[in-house]
């Protein structure tokens, strides 16, 4: 969505090699001017509010979200003498005042108390004969939205912009922030930048933030009805290596990018890194699009290990505060090219569960998924790729946040899923986990027919399987034409129309997820996941 014009830098954008002439070149020069003198001001920024005996660091400002009880929030900033102390003190609905901490390396950090969600207060550090002062703190939940550009998606874009910009102000309790897209070849300490600082939600400000993570707050200050804080860290056209640690590419083989080291982790190392020391309630992610031409087979490793060292990062730069296992919530992939065969989406669509096809799982442990193949956008004026519906998306997450990291026993945030497949010489029957309602289909289904090669894949012959019949919770599709070896459901860039899909859930309308199951390989995985389908064949 926002090119960086270099060679190296347009593969992490998704963008193709630049054309040199001697206008690129012109305009070239002028970027790296023009970028220059900006990096030099915010160094300049930043050394001039570290001159200042006290400060906060720069993601902590007027009207933010503190996390509540029972986690402490971290608060930390810049000080000097070296080895002065500094103090917190709290006013508002309650007094706090801190234990002195000491300055070091030029570096102050507080853990406050656990604080009951509400406000507003006035968070002050005092160092000697200085202060520093936010206003109009609150505490509640902190989320952190991430990911490319369907996470970057304005509010101004989307269906009914203006109707759900007009509704900002009835939402105070709800701040959102936004950080600077900057990249660093190194892991910072604090951010380059920040786009949005924190600020009361009015409609000239949301119309710059992030639809998902704004819709996703809004809803659930609508269900908690306590502040929650909004921290959208998102670069459009990026793959997760580029949020990814070093560490986490590591166990994966993909520490040495084949073009440039600097590519890899550059937006961890500056839009991410810099966060660790934030204590945060979980967080959301919507990327993959640009990974389904690039490393396409390894993302069933770097997402899960990405997930896995955020995780570890966050818990330990909050001291302990952040939890190790933070729910983190996920888009599965919507659509982007209408009639397309090629299997990028679904393939990315099915490692983002771990090649599952549910979360949680046992790889997945304390994750939520947002299921979007059934919300396509065939006239969006952004492009296919870039779907306008983000209520719908923000609605899903809502229900897996719900579920998942706040323990409603009783809220379901997926479809249907398969729990036991039957085949036949005739038929294949499939019965879910949950009551389904179904409308006829022809191709939605598609088996795999036996060959001696080995287990079925994107090469393979691939038969579409009409749906016959189907019961309250189960579905038979036709399987005379072979000896299936292997099915598949929703196996497409765009499988449906706008919520049209074939396999809904009968109680929550919630479509049912893709999957994809060799016989041979589900009944030997061995797996322990509590929803695992197994396949038995009656010949």
């Amino acid at each position: 969505m926002l090119p960086f014009p270099t060679v190296d830098r347009s593969k992490i954008m998704g963008l193709s090699t630049p054309t040199y002439s001697s206008l690129f070149a012109i305009v070239f020069c002028a970027y790296l001017l023009v970028t220059s003198v900006l990096v030099i001001w915010v160094l300049i920024l930043q050394v001039f509010h570290h001159d200042q005996p006290i400060a906060f660091a720069s993601y902590y400002g007027n009207h933010m979200v503190l996390q509540k009880s029972p986690e402490r929030a971290i608060l930390w900033g810049y000080g000097r003498p070296e080895g002065a102390q500094v103090t917190v003190y709290l006013s508002g609905p309650m007094k706090y005042n801190s234990s002195p901490v000491t300055v070091q390396n030029g570096i102050w950090r507080v853990a406050l108390d656990p604080i009951e969600a509400g406000g507003p207060y006035n968070v002050t550090a005092t160092l000697q004969n200085s202060s520093a002062t936010l206003m109009d703190v609150l505490f509640g939940d902190v989320w952190l939205c991430s990911g490319q550009s369907n996470m970057y998606f304005e509010m101004s874009k989307i269906f009914n912009a203006s109707k759900e910009l007009a509704l900002a102000s009835k939402y105070p309790h709800v701040r959102p922030f936004m950080v600077a897209l900057k990249m660093s070849d190194t892991e910072l300490t604090d951010l380059i930048g920040v786009t949005l600082p924190w600020f009361v939600p009015e409609a000239s400000g949301l119309s710059q933030f992030s639809a998902v993570c704004w819709l996703f707050g809004r809803y659930m200050y609508k269900h908690l009805n306590y502040p929650i804080g909004l921290v959208e860290t998102s670069w459009g056209g990026t793959p997760v290596e580029a949020w990814s640690s070093l560490r986490a590419l590591q166990k994966c083989g993909l520490d040495q990018n084949e073009n440039s080291q600097t590519d890899n982790s550059v937006l961890w190392n500056a839009m991410i890194h810099p966060l660790l020391n934030m204590t945060i309630k979980g967080a959301l992610w919507y990327q993959g699009e640009r990974n389904s031409n690039y490393h396409q087979n390894e993302y069933n490793c770097s997402f899960p290990a990405m997930i896995d060292d955020w995780r570890m990062a966050f818990h330990l730069g909050s001291g302990g505060q952040t939890a190790m296992d933070f729910p983190f919530g996920f888009v599965q992939l919507s659509t982007d090219k209408k009639g397309s065969t090629d299997d990028g989406f679904p393939n990315i669509r099915w490692h983002q569960t771990a090649d599952k096809g549910f979360v949680p799982n046992s790889r997945l442990q304390r994750t939520f998924m947002a299921v979007a193949l059934d919300l396509p956008d065939e006239t969006s004026p952004y492009g296919t790729i870039h779907p306008r519906d983000k209520q719908d998306v923000a609605y899903r997450l809502t229900l897996g946040a719900r579920a998942v990291a706040y323990n409603e026993k009783d809220v379901v945030f997926l479809g249907p899923f398969p729990k036991k497949i039957l085949s036949t010489p005739m038929y294949v029957n499939i019965t879910y986990d949950q009551a389904v309602a179904v409308k006829s289909s022809k191709d939605i289904f598609e088996i795999c027919c036996s060959q001696s090669q080995g287990p079925c894949g994107p090469k393979s012959q691939w038969v579409p399987a009409p749906i016959v019949q189907w019961s309250s919770t189960s579905i038979q599709i036709a399987a005379n034409v072979c000896d299936v070896a292997a099915l598949r459901y929703a196996w497409k860039d765009w499988p449906c129309d706008f919520k049209a899909c074939p396999v809904y859930g009968a109680k929550t309308a919630l479509p049912a997820p893709p999957f994809i199951f060799d016989c041979n390989q589900v009944n030997t995985s061995g797996s322990t996941d509590n929803k695992q389908s197994f396949w038995k064949d009656f010949l």
